[in-house]
């Protein structure tokens, strides 16, 4: 039973960090777009929902993430390994 753990909590670390990743490129991306010095609107509108999603998209991320650690912690308390 803790080898299963052990993998799903593995592959759960591994899914977050990608994870992580793509909302720090999405963000740079983003602010890239709205800041950079291109006369269409179009473009900055972009740029600033880019920004507006990944920040979204980080919040949902954090609490999928503690909610992870939290039933892990509990699984290993309950079948005696923590």
């Amino acid at each position: 039973m803790g080898d299963i753990i052990t993998l799903i909590q593995s592959i759960t670390n591994k899914i977050t960090a990608i994870a992580w990743s793509l909302f720090i490129l999405t963000w740079s991306i983003g602010w890239t777009l709205r800041g950079a010095p291109i006369p269409f609107s179009k473009v900055k509108r972009v740029g600033s929902s880019f920004i507006e999603d990944s920040i979204w998209a980080a919040f949902w991320l954090a609490i999928g993430s503690s909610l992870f650690a939290f039933i892990t912690y509990i699984v290993q308390h309950a079948i005696g390994g923590g």
